[in-house]
């Protein structure tokens, strides 16, 4: 069985701007193919528009083409492969862009972020048990990181899916399944913030204020948030952020270095900038961690001066999808957004239909959105 679903395809990449006009994004018509074994029929809901996004649209973040894009969506299942046992039709479900196998080394050491197959999988542009359910025509398509979520529908493995309360809105639900879990995950379970640490975020995206929020959720104290973007900076005060800087201002470092004491515990690089990566590393204190979950191109590197991190006794630590183990972490943080303590609600900045992505990725590209959610019907 094969059903028919709109889906945004990319074909080819580094579109000249705008890419309302350019369109590298082409909404089609595609044949989707039954859900095999351990994978699920979702219909989607809601989709946000991520970096994570843009970065393949324009070259920075290789994929093989054709694709079908979007990895953060939250969406009601429709249909059940053989052997899922533990969803039913009309749940309520997340996707997690990364899938997790749950017998490999790091999912065995409680680490599913770092799943190999899945990682191999996303690698391939195919789903965890193997191959493509998408094509046209002509051809199969590339599955986005598992996901392919800008889109009606989608096959996922089970293993990408974490169920949540219906209650939940989805244009809410969306953003905790990349996100959240990034921003927040960094925070909590990357590094460990405790209450009374200080912490600078350095790029305000959605990953860098969920981040923001999530410092603050922890009780850390002073949180300075950094971006070039008045706007960004705004909105990450009326979070709670109170102390902020403007990443353009020649003594930016001084700043943050000023308002921290002498540089914080944690300082978050969100950017994905080896530029923005190098100004963090410098407003971190001494005996402090530099955490990182940006993605700059494959071919980007950052010089570190080696004197520094061992007589100061610092730290540079990677964070993939926070750290996170998406079963805990997903419930645990809808019920801090629920209790207040994370208004994820106060990221969104936009709604958009599926034919309107292109011009949705221009205002992302520009700075001038945090997330922006295309909506489908509910």
């Amino acid at each position: 069985m094969t059903i028919q679903t709109r889906a945004a395809v990319l074909r080819t990449v580094g579109a000249s701007r705008p890419y309302a006009d350019s369109r590298p994004l082409s909404v089609e018509t595609v044949t989707l193919d039954a859900p095999g074994r351990d994978e699920v029929l979702v219909a989607i809901k809601a989709a946000g528009l991520c970096h994570s996004d843009l970065s393949v649209i324009n070259g920075d973040r290789p994929r093989p083409l054709p694709m079908a894009l979007g990895h953060e969506a939250a969406g009601v299942v429709e249909a059940l492969g053989e052997g899922v046992t533990d969803l039913a039709i009309g749940d309520h479900v997340v996707m997690v862009f990364m899938p997790s196998c749950g017998h490999c080394h790091p999912c065995a050491e409680g680490r599913p972020a770092l799943c190999e197959p899945g990682a191999a999988a996303n690698g391939k542009g195919e789903l965890l048990g193997g191959g493509r359910r998408l094509h046209d025509d002509q051809t199969a398509l590339n599955h986005h990181l598992g996901c392919s979520a800008f889109a009606e529908r989608a096959v996922v493995s089970r293993r990408s899916l974490v169920k949540i309360d219906t209650a939940l809105p989805f244009e809410q639900a969306a953003l905790f399944g990349c996100a959240v879990l990034t921003g927040v995950g960094a925070v909590v379970n990357t590094a460990g913030v405790r209450a009374g640490q200080s912490v600078a975020v350095v790029g305000l995206g959605g990953v860098g204020l969920a981040s923001v929020l999530g410092a603050l959720a922890s009780g850390a104290s002073p949180v300075v948030a950094v971006d070039l973007s008045e706007d960004k900076l705004a909105l990450a005060r009326s979070l709670g952020a109170v102390q902020t800087v403007n990443a353009a201002d020649t003594d930016a470092v001084e700043q943050v270095r000023a308002l921290t004491h002498g540089g914080a515990d944690y300082v978050f690089e969100m950017a994905g900038s080896v530029r923005a990566l190098d100004s963090a590393w410098r407003m971190t204190r001494r005996g402090g961690t530099t955490v990182t979950a940006g993605l700059p191109p494959p071919d980007a590197a950052l010089a570190v001066n080696v004197v520094l991190l061992v007589a100061e006794e610092r730290t540079l630590k990677g964070s993939y999808i926070g750290t996170c183990v998406p079963a805990r972490d997903i419930p645990r943080y809808v019920a801090l957004f629920r209790e207040g303590r994370l208004p994820v609600d106060r990221l969104m900045t936009g709604r958009v239909a599926l034919d309107d992505i292109n011009a949705a990725f221009d205002r992302l590209a520009d700075g001038q959105a945090v997330r922006t959610v295309v909506t489908f019907g509910t």
